[in-house]
């Protein structure tokens, strides 16, 4: 049998963000968000999928 283990409360961590992080995190979400929307159409579109290289734009 193995170990029982108490079961401790969910903890909130609270961080601080700069403004400019924030927007740059959000641009980067959208672009995933896109390519993943893009990849999900070509899975649909092709009978046999095939892997295509997705050029991102690095975020600075």
């Amino acid at each position: 049998m193995g170990t029982v283990y108490a079961v401790q409360p969910a903890q909130t961590l609270y961080v601080t963000i700069r403004r400019d992080e924030l927007r740059q995190l959000k641009d980067e979400r959208d672009q995933l968000k896109l390519e993943l929307a893009q990849l999900r159409l070509q899975l649909n579109e092709n009978a046999a999928p095939t892997l295509t290289a997705v050029q991102r734009t690095p975020l600075t």
